[in-house]
Protein backbone atom coordinates (compact mmCIF):
# COMPACT_ATOMS: atom_id res chain seq x y z
CA UNK A 1 0.00 0.00 0.00
CA UNK A 2 1.28 3.11 -1.01
CA UNK A 3 1.16 6.04 1.60
CA UNK A 4 0.38 9.80 -0.53
CA UNK A 5 1.36 12.51 1.86
CA UNK A 6 -1.22 15.18 2.86
CA UNK A 7 -1.91 18.24 1.22
CA UNK A 8 1.23 20.74 1.33
CA UNK A 9 3.83 18.18 2.16
CA UNK A 10 6.13 16.64 -0.03
CA UNK A 11 6.71 13.21 -1.22
CA UNK A 12 10.41 13.91 -0.59
CA UNK A 13 9.33 14.83 3.21
CA UNK A 14 7.26 12.12 3.30
CA UNK A 15 9.85 9.92 2.65
CA UNK A 16 12.83 11.36 4.83
CA UNK A 17 9.79 11.22 8.07
CA UNK A 18 9.05 7.58 7.08
CA UNK A 19 13.15 6.76 7.19
CA UNK A 20 13.25 8.55 10.28
CA UNK A 21 10.04 6.36 11.98
CA UNK A 22 11.74 3.23 10.33
CA UNK A 23 15.28 4.01 12.05
CA UNK A 24 13.78 4.52 15.95
CA UNK A 25 12.06 1.36 15.32
CA UNK A 26 15.09 -0.37 14.45
CA UNK A 27 17.25 1.32 17.32
CA UNK A 28 14.63 -0.23 19.67
CA UNK A 29 14.83 -3.38 18.34
CA UNK A 30 18.18 -3.45 19.22
CA UNK A 31 18.83 -1.78 22.32
CA UNK A 32 15.45 -4.56 22.98
CA UNK A 33 17.50 -6.94 22.22
CA UNK A 34 20.82 -6.40 23.60
CA UNK A 35 19.01 -6.34 26.86
CA UNK A 36 16.67 -9.49 26.66
CA UNK A 37 17.24 -12.85 27.35
CA UNK A 38 19.96 -13.15 24.65
CA UNK A 39 22.24 -10.50 25.92
CA UNK A 40 25.44 -11.78 26.73
CA UNK A 41 25.55 -14.90 24.58
CA UNK A 42 29.29 -15.92 24.51
CA UNK A 43 31.52 -14.18 23.31
CA UNK A 44 35.09 -13.02 22.90
CA UNK A 45 36.29 -10.15 25.23
CA UNK A 46 39.12 -8.02 25.88
CA UNK A 47 38.97 -8.97 30.05
CA UNK A 48 40.92 -6.86 32.24
CA UNK A 49 41.22 -8.12 36.10
CA UNK A 50 42.00 -5.68 39.09
CA UNK A 51 42.57 -7.08 42.42
CA UNK A 52 42.68 -4.35 45.23
CA UNK A 53 43.87 -5.16 48.69
CA UNK A 54 43.45 -1.66 50.44
CA UNK A 55 44.84 -3.07 53.97
CA UNK A 56 48.45 -3.95 52.06
CA UNK A 57 51.17 -1.60 51.20
CA UNK A 58 50.89 0.40 47.99
CA UNK A 59 53.51 -1.67 46.11
CA UNK A 60 51.70 -4.56 46.97
CA UNK A 61 48.04 -3.55 46.73
CA UNK A 62 46.85 -3.78 43.18
CA UNK A 63 47.15 -6.62 40.97
CA UNK A 64 46.19 -5.98 37.13
CA UNK A 65 45.86 -9.03 34.35
CA UNK A 66 44.81 -8.91 30.96
CA UNK A 67 43.84 -11.54 28.61
CA UNK A 68 41.35 -12.71 25.72
CA UNK A 69 38.57 -14.71 26.66
CA UNK A 70 34.83 -16.06 25.85
CA UNK A 71 32.13 -15.10 28.35
CA UNK A 72 28.78 -15.58 28.09
CA UNK A 73 25.38 -14.89 30.94
CA UNK A 74 26.57 -18.58 32.26
CA UNK A 75 30.10 -17.33 33.17
CA UNK A 76 29.08 -14.70 35.50
CA UNK A 77 28.85 -16.28 39.05
CA UNK A 78 32.17 -17.95 38.66
CA UNK A 79 34.49 -15.43 36.61
CA UNK A 80 36.25 -14.12 39.55
CA UNK A 81 39.79 -15.78 39.23
CA UNK A 82 39.63 -14.95 42.96
CA UNK A 83 37.44 -17.30 43.88
CA UNK A 84 39.58 -20.50 43.01
CA UNK A 85 41.94 -19.02 45.94
CA UNK A 86 42.39 -21.16 48.92
CA UNK A 87 41.64 -18.43 50.82
CA UNK A 88 38.17 -19.04 49.29
CA UNK A 89 37.91 -22.67 49.72
CA UNK A 90 34.34 -23.76 49.87
CA UNK A 91 32.75 -20.26 49.05
CA UNK A 92 30.89 -19.71 45.69
CA UNK A 93 28.50 -17.44 44.14
CA UNK A 94 24.78 -17.84 44.44
CA UNK A 95 21.20 -16.74 45.23
CA UNK A 96 21.63 -14.73 41.98
CA UNK A 97 18.93 -11.35 41.55
CA UNK A 98 18.50 -8.95 38.44
CA UNK A 99 17.43 -5.80 38.42
CA UNK A 100 17.46 -4.26 34.92
CA UNK A 101 20.87 -4.79 33.60
CA UNK A 102 22.71 -5.44 36.68
CA UNK A 103 23.34 -9.28 37.68
CA UNK A 104 23.74 -9.53 41.74
CA UNK A 105 24.76 -12.58 43.90
CA UNK A 106 25.62 -13.48 47.10
CA UNK A 107 29.08 -14.97 48.64
CA UNK A 108 27.87 -17.78 49.74
CA UNK A 109 30.72 -20.15 52.34
CA UNK A 110 30.29 -23.83 53.76
CA UNK A 111 30.40 -24.39 57.15
CA UNK A 112 32.11 -21.56 60.15
CA UNK A 113 34.20 -20.12 57.41
CA UNK A 114 33.04 -16.16 58.59
CA UNK A 115 33.72 -14.90 55.51
CA UNK A 116 31.17 -12.90 53.58
CA UNK A 117 30.75 -10.91 50.48
CA UNK A 118 28.57 -9.68 47.17
CA UNK A 119 29.21 -9.46 43.08
CA UNK A 120 27.26 -7.53 41.12
CA UNK A 121 27.55 -7.01 37.26
CA UNK A 122 26.73 -4.42 35.35
CA UNK A 123 25.44 -5.25 31.56
CA UNK A 124 26.17 -2.38 29.20
CA UNK A 125 26.40 -2.46 25.20
CA UNK A 126 30.06 -1.37 24.80
CA UNK A 127 30.97 -3.53 27.88
CA UNK A 128 30.29 -5.73 30.94
CA UNK A 129 31.48 -4.44 34.49
CA UNK A 130 31.56 -7.18 37.71
CA UNK A 131 32.76 -6.43 41.06
CA UNK A 132 33.29 -8.65 43.42
CA UNK A 133 33.56 -7.34 47.14
CA UNK A 134 34.92 -9.89 50.12
CA UNK A 135 35.47 -9.74 53.85
CA UNK A 136 38.09 -12.69 55.19
CA UNK A 137 36.06 -14.10 58.21
CA UNK A 138 38.03 -13.67 61.59
CA UNK A 139 40.63 -10.89 60.33
CA UNK A 140 38.56 -8.26 59.49
CA UNK A 141 40.06 -8.06 55.98
CA UNK A 142 38.65 -6.52 53.15
CA UNK A 143 39.17 -6.85 49.34
CA UNK A 144 37.74 -6.57 45.54
CA UNK A 145 38.13 -7.52 42.23
CA UNK A 146 36.64 -6.24 39.61
CA UNK A 147 36.68 -7.27 35.84
CA UNK A 148 36.27 -4.79 32.69
CA UNK A 149 35.37 -7.18 29.46
CA UNK A 150 35.10 -5.44 26.15
CA UNK A 151 33.73 -7.46 23.04
CA UNK A 152 36.21 -8.15 21.12
CA UNK A 153 34.46 -10.50 18.75
CA UNK A 154 32.94 -14.11 17.86
CA UNK A 155 34.01 -17.30 20.60
CA UNK A 156 35.89 -19.69 18.29
CA UNK A 157 35.10 -23.37 19.19
CA UNK A 158 38.04 -26.09 19.23
CA UNK A 159 37.03 -27.48 15.89
CA UNK A 160 37.87 -23.49 14.62
CA UNK A 161 34.23 -22.50 13.89
CA UNK A 162 33.04 -19.11 15.28
CA UNK A 163 30.04 -18.73 17.69
CA UNK A 164 28.63 -15.80 17.27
Amino acid sequence: MCHQPGPGVSHAASAAHGWRALMLVSVAATGAAATGPDFLAPRLYQVTTETVMPHLEENLRYAITHEERCLGREDLATEFPILAHPALKGCALGQETRQEDVISYTLVCEGTHGTTGSASWELGQRRVTGTLNIKLGGKNMTFYQRIIAVPAGACVTESGAAHL
